[in-house]
C-alpha cells in the first residue's frame, strides 16, 4: 500500500501569532503573515503494476585477434543470434541495435589484437524473457542480461501517479486547514514531477554456450513497474 509522505514545509499562514511554536522538519508549520494567508502542501505518492513488456539487452564480445578475422567471426554471431531469435518468434521491429564496434584490444595493446562488440535492444512479453535470452546466449550472445521492465502507455501510468498524488495533496491540505479552523480556499499554484516507470536488472556477463553444456533458462521473476509523482500546491485559505 502507498504511503503519502510531506516532503517539504507546509505552512499555514494565519492572520495571528503563535509564540513558540514547534517546527520539525516534514510536520505542518505555523508562521505569522498578516498580508498573505495561504496554505502549502508538498506531497509525494506512487502506483506499481505488473510489467507489460520486458526490454532485453543482448550482445556479445569477440575473443581478441587480427581486424578481419575479428569481424569475419563477428558477423557470424550477429547474424546467428539475430536468426535465433527470429526464428523464436521474435518480431523485426522488436529488435533494436543499440552499438556495434570494432576496437583494438586496449588490454594487449602491443599485439595489435582487435574485438567486436554488438548490442541490441529485444522487446518481448516478460513471460518470456528467460526463453528468449537463453535462445540468444545459447547461439553466443555472451554479454547479455539487463532487463527493463517496462508498460505499453509510460504517459498512461504517469498520469496514473499524478492523480493520485494531486488527490492526497489536496486531501492532506483540507485535513490541515480543518485541524487549523479555517476553510481551503482556491488553488493557487501547482507543480509537479514524475519519476521512476522503468525497472532496470543489471548486465551480467553470461558465458558462451560452448563454454558449459546446455541448461535450463535462468530463473527470472519479472519485477513490479513503479511510478511516482510529486505535487506542491498553493492554496488561499479563508
Amino acid at each position: 500500500m502507498s504511503a503519502i509522505r510531506i516532503v517539504g514545509a507546509a505552512s499555514l499562514v494565519l492572520a495571528f501569532s503563535v509564540p513558540g511554536a514547534a517546527q520539525e522538519m516534514g510536520q505542518p508549520q505555523l508562521k505569522v503573515d498578516t498580508a498573505n494567508r495561504t496554505l502549502t502542501m508538498s506531497a509525494n505518492d506512487s502506483v506499481s503494476v505488473e510489467p507489460e513488456v520486458a526490454v532485453l539487452h543482448i550482445g556479445f564480445e569477440t575473443a581478441p585477434s587480427d581486424a578481419k578475422s575479428v569481424y569475419a567471426e563477428g558477423s557470424r554471431v550477429s547474424n546467428a543470434i539475430r536468426a535465433a531469435l527470429k526464428q523464436a518468434g521474435v518480431a523485426d521491429d522488436a529488435i533494436r541495435s543499440e552499438s556495434q564496434f570494432l576496437e583494438p584490444d586496449y588490454t594487449q595493446p602491443k599485439q595489435h589484437k582487435f574485438k567486436l562488440q554488438q548490442q541490441w535492444s529485444v522487446r518481448v512479453e516478460p513471460a518470456r524473457a528467460a526463453e528468449i535470452l537463453d535462445v540468444a546466449v545459447s547461439n553466443g550472445a555472451n554479454n547479455s542480461g539487463a532487463i527493463d521492465w517496462t508498460v505499453k502507455d509510460e504517459k498512461a501510468l504517469e498520469a496514473l501517479a499524478l492523480e493520485k498524488t494531486a488527490g492526497r495533496a489536496r486531501d492532506n491540505a483540507a485535513t490541515l486547514a480543518r485541524g487549523m479552523g479555517v476553510k481551503l480556499g482556491a488553488l493557487l499554484y501547482v507543480s509537479n514531477q514524475v519519476s521512476g516507470g522503468v525497472r532496470p536488472m543489471p548486465m551480467v556477463r553470461a558465458m558462451a554456450a560452448s563454454a558449459a553444456p546446455s541448461s535450463a533458462p535462468l530463473a527470472i521473476a519479472p519485477q513490479k513497474v513503479e511510478q511516482t509523482a510529486t505535487v506542491y500546491a498553493v492554496f488561499a485559505i479563508e
